[in-house]
């Protein structure tokens, strides 16, 4: 892999992309570099958190200019496909079964949004900026908006997707698009801190725990829901690391997936 990186220390992965010279913009290699790298650590029992970093002044600037040079003299049918390996990688970043978390070292635009939106958490310099500027070329944010949206929030994503206005790291904070805005003397701190409440949780648990919130997020509270809901605790219960988490806890001693 020559556009991104993947390292692991303990059960934390970080997968890094490293195409600085570029700002870290995205084409077909990085996507595909990106599906594969996500896919094969949601299935690697050994991880139990993957951290989302980038090297260089911005965090990624969205679509590679010569990517997008080539698109340009794209056939319709061209275009689906290609924007179907986009809405691929995004898909299994979001579903990856282990919990993920952008480290955002610098400015994120466009596609870059999507790459954010689709990890579980996200913490950022107060120095980064953030832009959603596609209309500014005559397109629209199709594929990321289903991520970008459960993000930021609907009324906020009404603002941002229309004006394409750029804006700080505290807005980002303030919209709920990322959870903790820190000087860069401090981001790799916070990422230990909570890469590190990640890999002391439960796998299982945490596995159990993703799925739970896409089954949950958006749904009406209904029979269904709630019987859903009721089955998955008395299954967890039920399970090995559900009994032994409650047993470690009542024994006043570490559960074995700590050991």
């Amino acid at each position: 892999m020559n556009s991104i990186s993947v390292t692991s220390v303990g059960h934390c992965a970080t997968v890094t992309l490293s195409r600085p010279e570029v700002r870290n913009a995205f084409n077909d290699e990085v996507i595909g570099e990106l599906t594969q790298a996500f896919t094969q650590l949601g299935q690697n029992p050994d991880v139990r958190a993957i951290v989302l970093a980038a090297q260089g002044p911005a965090f990624c600037a969205g679509a590679d200019l010569n990517w997008m040079r080539r698109m340009a003299d794209y056939s319709h049918a061209e275009n689906l496909a290609d924007a179907a390996q986009l809405a691929e990688m995004l898909r299994v970043m979001y579903t990856c079964p282990k919990p993920t978390v952008a480290r955002i070292q610098g400015d994120v635009y466009a596609g870059g949004m999507g790459l954010v939106a689709a990890c579980d958490m996200a913490l950022t310099v107060d120095s980064a900026n953030y832009c959603l500027s596609e209309v500014k070329l005559g397109l629209y944010p199709a594929t990321i908006s289903p991520y970008v949206i459960r993000a930021m929030g609907t009324r906020a994503a009404h603002r941002y997707f229309l004006t394409a206005e750029r804006f700080d790291a505290a807005e980002a904070l303030r919209i709920g698009f990322v959870h903790a805005v820190v000087p860069a003397a401090q981001l790799d701190e916070q990422v230990a801190q909570i890469t590190q409440a990640l890999v002391n949780a439960s796998p299982n648990a945490v596995k159990q725990c993703k799925t739970l919130l896409h089954d949950v997020v958006g749904k009406d509270i209904d029979v269904d829901l709630i019987a859903h809901t009721v089955g998955g605790i008395a299954g967890i219960r039920a399970s090995k690391e559900g009994k032994e988490g409650v047993q470690a806890f009542l024994q006043k001693r570490k559960p074995d997936w700590l050991i």
